[in-house]
This record gives C-alpha cells, sequence and structure tokens, in this order.
C-alpha cells in the first residue's frame, strides 16, 4: 500500500435511525465475518463492517461481480445483516458491496442525504416486503388435434401440426399474462405499495416454466392473513403462483434518484 493509502475500506450494508447502538449488531455475521458497528450522524446512522481494500476495490469489485460464487457469499452475509435489523427497527438497504474510504467519508453521506434516508425509513417503518411470482402452466392441455386434411404431404401435416401447437403456446401465454394483470390488480389493492420488475429468465428463476409475474408488495407487519388468503385461494387455468416473504423491504427502502 501507498502513503495515504487503507488497507482497509468500510462495506456499508443498511441506513436506520440514528437511535441504532453497537450492542444491536453484535455477533452479526458479516461480510468475512468481520464485527458490524454503527456509525451515527444527524438522525440516522450506517451499518459498517472492515473489508480488506485489495478485495473490495473498484477494479477488484469489478471482476469479483461476475464470479458467482463469491457474489452469492457476498449477498447471503449481507442480507444476514440487513434482515436481523429489519426484524426489529426500519431499515434502508445499500446497494450490495457499497464501500468507502474512511468513517469521515460515511459521515457525509450520511449528512447530505438525511433528509432521503429519513423519508425511506419512515415509507418501510412497521412493513415487510411479500413476493409474488406467477409461472406459466404448461401442458395442462393439449392443442386440439384433427386428421390431417386429404392430399397432404407428411412433410407438410408435420408443420401444420407445429404451427398448431405454436398457436397454442401463444394463446396459453396470453391467457396467463391476462390472469396475471387482474390478479396484480387484486393484490394491490391489499398492499401499502406494489412495485413490478421483468420477469425473469429460466436460468434465473430455476423454474422450467415461463414466468409473467414478478411483483413485490408493501404489507404491514403481522398484517398479511388476506393478502396470503388470495394468494393461496388461487385456481387460474393458466398460471401458477409462487409467493415468498416477508423480507425486509428491499423494493421501498430505496432512495429517490438511486431507482
Amino acid at each position: 500500500m501507498g502513503p495515504g493509502v487503507t488497507d482497509t475500506l468500510l462495506y456499508v450494508y443498511a441506513v436506520t435511525d440514528a437511535d441504532l447502538v453497537d450492542a444491536e449488531v453484535d455477533g452479526l455475521s458479516a461480510v468475512d465475518d468481520a464485527p458490524v458497528h454503527v456509525i451515527a450522524e444527524a438522525a440516522v446512522a450506517a451499518v459498517v463492517s472492515a473489508v480488506d481494500a485489495q478485495r473490495f476495490d473498484a477494479l477488484a469489485l469489478k471482476r469479483s461481480l461476475e464470479d458467482l460464487q463469491w457474489l452469492e457469499g457476498v449477498a447471503r452475509a449481507h442480507d444476514a445483516v440487513v434482515s436481523r435489523l429489519a426484524s426489529h427497527r426500519p431499515v434502508a438497504p445499500v446497494r450490495l458491496a457499497t464501500v468507502f474510504t474512511s468513517t469521515e467519508n460515511v459521515r457525509t453521506l450520511l449528512r447530505t442525504r438525511a433528509r432521503d434516508f429519513t423519508a425511506a425509513l419512515d415509507r418501510v417503518r412497521g412493513r415487510c416486503e411479500w413476493a409474488v411470482k406467477g409461472f406459466v402452466i404448461t401442458g395442462h392441455t393439449a392443442p386440439a388435434t384433427s386428421a390431417p386434411a386429404p392430399g397432404l404431404s407428411p412433410g407438410r401435416s408435420y408443420l401444420e401440426r407445429r404451427r398448431a401447437e405454436r398457436d397454442h403456446r401463444a394463446q396459453n401465454q396470453h391467457e396467463a399474462l391476462t390472469e396475471a394483470a387482474a390478479l396484480h390488480d387484486q393484490l394491490a389493492q391489499l398492499a401499502i405499495a406494489s412495485r413490478q420488475y421483468p420477469p425473469q429468465d429460466r436460468t434465473l428463476s430455476g423454474h422450467r416454466d415461463e414466468m409473467v409475474l414478478n411483483v413485490a408488495y408493501l404489507l404491514p407487519n403481522g398484517e398479511e392473513s388476506e393478502f396470503r388468503q388470495v394468494v393461496d385461494a388461487y385456481q387460474g387455468r393458466h398460471l401458477r403462483l409462487q409467493l415468498a416473504g416477508p423480507w425486509a423491504p428491499y423494493s421501498f427502502a430505496i432512495l429517490e434518484g438511486d431507482q
């Protein structure tokens, strides 16, 4: 390390109210198992831990963020800290792998964006996030089949069958999208807020069926029974649902301008 260059950086997990004390974060499993501590400034406080500068500087992060195994480990540690805090206080999670060179730089962030952080915390105070994903049900009905038209060659008959199958899949997806839109309208009325995301690719979702619904909903803590009943009772013909939560309200604690 050259003159004036530190060998550690401060990894920031989340921001919360300024009354957070170090005792509340003792024993948390952070990135690289480093101890977590609190930096308070103005009306808010940041939850941080020290990380190796050679592994978390800009160049190293550019390489590491393409390493899925490394990324998963950091993401798990990041979420463990945020979820523990969110279990008993409002938190505004900070983007994964956000680092600062010094305590004073963290304090500067808290001072300059205190109003934004406070607004984000008030938005999620006493609330949690639930996620609903919807997948097209495939193979529940087969396309109507009929005897090939007289005089068609085997090749033409094959092409006609393939066309019928494509038309069937397209119609099935259209019906699933229609069901998804109607369901979202119903769930959104039961939530304080909702945030729609693009459907995930099959390789990311881990499901064979195509995703057509990917929405986060903000609900009051402990008041999700009616919301869950709607999802559990859903019996659409073309849409299969997946419900997950409650989680820390990542989708709704985003600072204005950071979306």
